[in-house]
């Protein structure tokens, strides 16, 4: 059974409908902790179709919904549009690039002081984008919820620095003990198209009334296993804002931090580091640093699949959920793990070509950096 993909059009920020159309040549993903993209594709047979998709995808104030078999399976904002001329095989057409709605926040300054001190990170995190939505012209329906993390951060936001939103919410989660964030699209029991800010300490997780079990061979048409130690660190060190000036400026450095036992046990020293240029406390400057090399050490090899997207009976909500992998093959005899969702990618089928989805699959269980670094 071949799925039918629309592509619905709307104001951004009054989410008024502009036109609904069809869609081709569609390649969409998205993710936990980065944007998501999509590519399609809109004919203009005649003129008229043409008109509309013209009135319909005014870059940088458009929104795009994606609906397959008349379900929001995609979100986002049009930030390119490029028409193309007939030719004897194919007709006028449109090529629309779109970033999911957190791409709007890289479009959007601090441009005054925000101070935080010992507040909930997710409401730090919320203030943030009920800053950008405050302003005019700003607020494009992002809901922004409630709940607590239960770690509280204390920052200090300088307007002179003039950070783009999306980069502080970023290098706010990313943190030791930190969090994930995403826009979570979907039409709520009344039909409504929604916006929702989703966040999660540590992780955003989706549980299902029933554990989804992926096998190759079988649903999983392909599977790799990438093994890389290239950003491995047993060993590291951040650095934040630069203090002083001329002869004496100098930027601000985390203390040093190592994995106990990691040289012990055979390992070479494998030095790390990272810049955080607007960090201007050692405090948050160290919880960077501590972040940063617990994620380079505990990084292991996690599969991509390539999965037969209506046998595996996915939708765009296994995004936070947990799968069990079996494999059995010459890699993998016996292979049962269970991984979370972080990333989606699909293409829509076409010319006779299966409809196919790449996941991102993350641990469901990444160790404690407090367990395992520790000060030189």
């Amino acid at each position: 059974m071949t799925s039918d993909y629309r592509a619905l059009f709307t104001d951004l920020r009054s989410d008024q409908v502009i036109d609904a159309l069809p869609i081709s040549e569609v390649a969409f993903e998205d993710y936990i902790g980065k944007a998501g993209t999509l590519n399609g594709t809109l004919n203009a047979p005649d003129q008229l179709t043409a008109d509309r998709i013209r009135t319909a995808t005014v870059p940088g104030r458009t929104a795009l919904w994606l609906e397959r078999d008349r379900v929001i399976w995609w979100a986002g904002i049009i930030w390119t549009t490029t028409v193309r001329s007939a030719n004897r095989a194919t007709p006028a057409k449109a090529e629309i690039q779109a970033g999911t709605f957190d791409t709007y926040l890289d479009h959007r300054l601090l441009t005054d002081d925000l101070t935080a001190t010992d507040e909930d990170q997710f409401t730090i995190a919320r203030r943030l984008i009920d800053y950008a939505q405050d302003k005019t012209g700003g607020n494009i329906g992002i809901r922004l919820g409630s709940g607590a993390s239960g770690v509280t951060r204390t920052r200090r936001y300088s307007r002179y620095d003039l950070p783009k939103i999306r980069e502080l919410l970023d290098k706010l989660a990313g943190v030791n003990n930190g969090f994930e964030w995403r826009i979570r699209c979907y039409r709520d029991q009344a039909g409504n198209r929604r916006k929702d800010l989703q966040l999660g300490h540590p992780h955003i997780t989706t549980s299902g009334s029933a554990e989804t079990v992926l096998d190759y061979p079988g649903a999983v048409i392909s599977y790799s296993f990438p093994y890389d130690a290239t950003t491995k660190a047993t060993h590291w060190r951040s650095r934040g804002a630069t203090t002083g000036t001329g002869t004496n400026a100098r930027p601000l450095v985390s203390t040093p931090y190592y994995i106990i036992g990691a040289t012990d046990a055979g390992w070479p020293r494998l030095d790390g580091t990272s810049d955080y240029t607007t960090i201007t406390t050692k405090a948050a400057l160290d919880a960077h640093a501590r972040g940063d090399l617990t994620a380079a050490w505990t990084r292991r090899a996690v599969p991509e699949l390539a999965v037969n997207l209506d046998a595996a009976r996915l939708t765009p909500s296994i995004l936070g959920a947990t799968i069990r992998l079996r494999i059995a093959d010459v890699w993998a005899t016996g292979f049962a793990e269970r991984y979370r969702v972080i990333g989606l990618r699909i293409r829509a089928p076409e010319r006779g070509q299966g409809e196919t989805a790449e996941l991102l699959l993350d641990d469901t269980e990444p160790a404690d950096s407090g367990d395992d670094t520790d000060n030189v």
